[in-house]
């Protein structure tokens, strides 16, 4: 099984040169460690950061330099930091391409939980909601299990909500999958080592295989 920075390596392959991407907190934001040295792409935070770079060295740490998730960050020649309502102002008016997720459950029709778990205090669902409904492209990191063992990848969610059929792409520590338009999810690849047959038995929701199903490279 892939660790959480393995998962970043793998998600970074997605990027595309040119693009602004938000990454939410947790695995997602281990993704700016892997960005290829010469592909331009602004990484963007909701609390107001634009050109994000690599997670700092602890020589360079400035603790008033935090990402939505507040841990510290590096900056990028040309970053710029405003306001958050201007920060919203980018994300509702479909200026970010890419948004990277971590998500507690996602359903074969591409519906994303991760803001909330009945009868635990939140804070907020901060800004996935308004980021699920405005990218044009969302992709999910995630363990395919939860802690119990249970499946996170499931016919329908059952937490509360954050966006509708919105989920384009999953990579977990098992495998990558795309979601079907017509439902469920396709087996792209496997991480080394893992099965077909492990992935089906960890996987509640539809599973389609078309064939060969190749390993991950990095």
């Amino acid at each position: 099984m892939l660790s959480k920075d393995q998962i970043a390596q793998r998600i970074a392959k997605e990027v595309k040169n040119g693009q602004y991407i938000n990454l939410g907190i947790g695995i997602p934001t281990l993704v700016a460690n892997y960005i290829p040295d010469d592909m331009e792409v602004v990484l963007q935070s909701e609390n107001g950061l634009l050109g994000i770079g690599p997670f700092p060295k602890e020589e360079e740490v400035d603790p008033d330099l935090i990402n939505a998730g507040k841990q510290t960050i590096s900056m990028l020649k040309g970053s710029v930091l405003f306001d958050s309502a201007e920060s919203f102002a980018m994300i509702r008016g479909g200026h970010v391409h890419l948004t990277i997720l971590g998500a507690m459950e996602v359903s074969e029709n591409g519906d994303i939980a991760n803001w909330k778990i009945p009868g635990k205090m939140v804070k907020g669902m901060g800004g996935a909601m308004d980021l699920v409904a405005s990218a044009e492209n969302i992709i999910v990191a995630m363990q395919h299990c939860s802690k119990s063992g249970e499946s996170k990848l499931l016919p329908t969610c059952t937490l509360p909500i954050t966006g509708v059929r919105c989920v384009k792409k999953i990579v977990t520590d098992l495998a990558v999958l795309e979601v079907d338009p017509k439902g469920g999810f396709i087996l792209k690849e496997r991480a080394p080592g893992v099965s077909v047959e492990e992935i089906e038995s960890k996987t509640a929701g539809k599973l389609i295989i078309n064939g060969e199903v190749p390993e991950m490279v990095f």
